[in-house]
C-alpha cells in the first residue's frame, strides 16, 4: 500500500465524517456506511472504514475494548492506538485471535467484514461464542503483562505469598519470637526489596503490609525477649520504609510520609543508621514531588547526617540532595553534591547494590540527568539519561524512568522523538506498573510537546487521556 501523506490522511478523516453524516440522515446501516466510505475513499481499509463509519477515534476504540474486558470481569490489557494504526494501514500487520474477537465485538462485525483473517475458525467468524481469553484469571500473573519473555513466573505468582506464609507459619510455631523469626523477617525484607520492581505496587503493598502486621502483632501480643524484639522492630522499620516507597509510587503522598516517619523512627530506635538515612532520603523525594524543595533539602541533610560512608552517602547525595538543590537553581551546589556522590562511590568496596534499597550506575546517571534537567541543561541531561537507559533492562521501571527523562531532555529540540519515546514506555509498561514518578513525567512531557504537529504527540495525548489512574476514586487499582 502506498504511503499516505499526513494532509491526505486529514482529508480522508474529514470526508469520511461527511459520508457518515449523510448515511445517517438516510438511515443507512453501519455496514452500508462502510461500503460508501470505501467506494469514495479506496485508500481506506475495511478495518479503518468500520471505525470511521461509527464516528470513533482510535482512542474510542481502545476504550470500547477495555470496557468489554471489564464487563467480562477480565483485566483490560487492550491494544494501543499505535497497534490499531498498524492494523488499519499495514497489510503485513494483523491482530491476534483475541484482539480480532474484541474488535468484532466492539464494532458489531464479523472478521471477514473487517478484512481480518480468522484462521478458518467458524466460531470466531460468526462470533457465536466468545473465544477463551488468556487474561481470564484476575491474578498477579495477569497484572504483570511482562515485556520480557524471561520473567520468571514463580517470582510474580508464587514468591510473594510464599514468603508471607512462611513468616506466618513460623510465628504460629513460635508466637513469642526467636532468632529464627528474626532471620526469616530479614529474609522477607530482602525478598521484597530485591523483587520490588517485578510487581505492581498495589500487589506488593498488600504483601508487605501483611508481613509487617504479623510482626507487629507478635511484638505487641507476646512477651518477647529484648534482643529478639529489637531485631523484629528493625524489620518492622524496613518494611515501613518499603510501604512508604510503595505508597509514594501509588500517588499517596500523605500515606508515604506516615510510613516513612515510622521507618526512620524505628531505624533510630534500633540504631540502624542505614535505615534512618534511607527513610530521610525517601522523605526528601516525597517532599520534592510535592513541590516543597526547602523541606526536601532539609530531609536530605538529615539523611546525610545519619548515612554511613560509601554507597549509602553516595545515594543520599545523588538521590536526595542534588535534585533538591537543582530545583532551587543552585547549580554550583548541585555539582558539589554530585562530586561528593562520586567520591563516596569510589571509596565503596563494591560500588553498587541491587534492590530497592540499593544503588547502582544506572540510578546514579538517572539522578544526574534529573538534576541537569531541573537546571535547564538539556544536553547534559540527555547524555546522562542515555547512559542510564543503556544500563537498564527494557520494560522495567528503571528503564521507563530513564527513557522519560531522556524524552523530557529532547522535548524542546526533537519533540516527535520525545513523544515516541513516551509511547514506547506506554507500550512496554502496563498501567498497573506505571509508578507515580513515571506518570508525572508523562504528564510533563505531554505538556512539553503539545505545540508540535507530530502525530506521535497527538497519540500520546490521547493515550494519556484514557490511561487508568494508579488508584481510582473508588480505591480500585489500575489492574483490578
Amino acid at each position: 500500500m502506498a504511503t499516505i501523506t499526513r494532509s491526505r490522511r486529514a482529508t480522508i478523516v474529514k470526508e469520511a465524517a461527511q459520508i457518515r453524516m449523510h448515511c445517517q440522515r438516510q438511515g443507512r446501516t453501519i455496514e452500508r456506511t462502510v461500503t460508501a466510505i470505501r467506494n469514495a475513499l479506496p485508500e481506506v481499509t475495511a478495518l479503518e472504514a468500520w471505525r470511521l463509519a461509527l464516528g470513533w477515534s482510535r482512542a474510542d476504540t481502545i476504550a470500547q475494548i477495555s470496557d468489554l474486558y471489564l464487563a467480562d470481569g477480565l483485566l483490560p490489557p487492550g491494544p494501543s492506538q499505535s497497534m490499531l494504526c498498524r492494523w488499519e494501514h499495514d497489510p503485513h500487520e494483523w491482530p491476534g485471535r483475541e484482539y480480532t474477537a474484541m474488535l468484532c465485538r466492539a464494532y458489531g462485525a464479523r472478521p471477514v467484514q473487517l478484512g481480518l483473517p480468522h484462521s478458518g475458525n467458524d466460531d470466531l467468524a460468526a462470533l457465536g461464542s466468545t473465544p477463551k481469553i488468556r487474561y481470564g484469571r484476575v491474578d498477579v500473573e495477569a497484572c504483570e503483562a511482562p515485556a520480557r519473555k524471561e520473567v520468571v513466573v514463580m517470582t510474580t505468582s508464587a514468591g510473594l505469598p510464599a514468603v508471607r506464609e512462611s513468616l506466618h507459619l513460623a510465628l504460629l510455631a513460635d508466637p513469642a519470637g526467636s532468632s529464627a523469626i528474626t532471620e526469616l523477617a530479614e529474609a522477607a525484607v530482602e525478598h521484597y526489596a530485591l523483587n520490588y520492581s517485578k510487581h505492581p505496587p498495589h500487589i506488593l503493598f498488600t504483601e508487605v503490609r501483611t508481613a509487617r502486621s504479623l510482626l507487629t502483632e507478635a511484638l505487641t501480643a507476646q512477651s518477647v525477649e529484648e534482643a529478639v524484639a529489637a531485631e523484629m522492630g528493625r524489620s518492622i522499620g524496613w518494611l515501613s520504609a518499603l510501604l512508604g516507597n510503595l505508597a509514594f509510587h501509588l500517588e499517596d503522598i500523605t500515606g508515604a510520609r506516615a510510613h516513612l516517619t515510622a521507618a526512620h523512627t524505628y531505624g533510630a530506635r534500633a540504631g540502624d543508621t542505614r535505615l534512618t538515612a534511607w527513610a530521610w532520603g525517601a522523605q526528601s523525594m516525597v517532599a520534592r514531588a510535592a513541590g516543597n524543595y526547602a523541606r526536601a533539602l532539609a530531609h536530605a541533610e538529615q539523611g546525610l547526617a545519619h548515612a554511613p560512608a560509601g554507597l549509602a552517602r553516595a545515594q543520599l547525595h545523588a538521590w536526595a540532595q542534588a535534585p533538591a538543590l537543582a530545583e532551587q537553581g543552585r547549580a554550583e551546589d548541585v555539582e558539589a553534591a554530585l562530586a561528593s556522590a562520586a567520591t563516596q562511590l569510589e571509596t565503596d568496596a563494591v560500588g553498587q547494590a541491587p534492590g530497592r534499597f540499593g544503588f547502582d550506575a544506572a540510578e546514579y546517571a538517572l539522578h544526574k540527568a534529573e538534576a541537569h534537567l531541573a537546571l535547564g541543561q538539556s544536553a547534559q541531561a540527555a547524555d546522562q539519561a542515555q547512559a542510564s537507559v543503556a544500563d537498564t533492562v527494557a520494560g522495567t521501571p528503571g528503564w521507563a524512568a530513564a527513557t522519560l527523562v531522556l524524552a523530557l531532555a529532547e522535548a524542546a529540540s526533537h519533540s516527535a522523538d520525545a513523544a515516541q519515546r513516551a509511547l514506547d514506555v506506554l507500550e512496554q509498561v502496563p498501567a498497573a506498573k506505571l509508578r507515580s514518578t513515571a506518570r508525572a513525567r508523562l504528564t510533563r512531557l505531554d505538556r512539553a510537546v503539545a505545540a508540535t504537529s507530530a502525530a506521535a504527540a497527538s497519540d500520546l495525548h490521547e493515550r494519556l487521556r484514557s490511561l487508568q489512574p494508579a488508584i481510582n476514586d473508588h480505591g480500585t487499582a489500575a489492574s483490578a
